[in-house]
């Protein structure tokens, strides 16, 4: 049985180096890079779940031939859901954080 590879991450954006300036402000082409990154993981995450619901209709119907499609989708499905969710309340939780400092 062969084994597909992992495909590779799409929409993460590079990381750079600051100057030890104290230049830390966001422009505005990274604000809309992580808007745009932001964006396409979400979309990801929505044409995952409509694979996985395509698949289980065509499961339910005796169209699928392979139930291990399914099943992969799922997990799949799965998984990159609850990894949105873990970053969401990572964010929430940073932007208390930063509400709660006082200047």
């Amino acid at each position: 049985m062969a084994i597909a590879a992992v495909e590779g991450v799409t929409g993460v954006l590079g990381t750079q180096y600051t100057a030890a300036s104290g230049d830390r402000s966001a422009s505005a082409s990274d604000v809309q890079d992580f808007a745009s990154a932001l964006a396409g993981a979400v979309d990801g995450v929505s044409e995952r779940q409509e694979t996985t619901l395509e698949l289980g209709v065509q499961a339910v119907t005796g169209e699928l031939t392979d139930v291990h499609d399914y099943t992969v989708a799922a997990a799949e499905s799965a998984v990159a859901l609850e990894l949105m969710v873990a970053i969401r309340n990572q964010a929430i939780g940073a932007l208390n954080e930063i509400l709660r400092i006082q200047a």
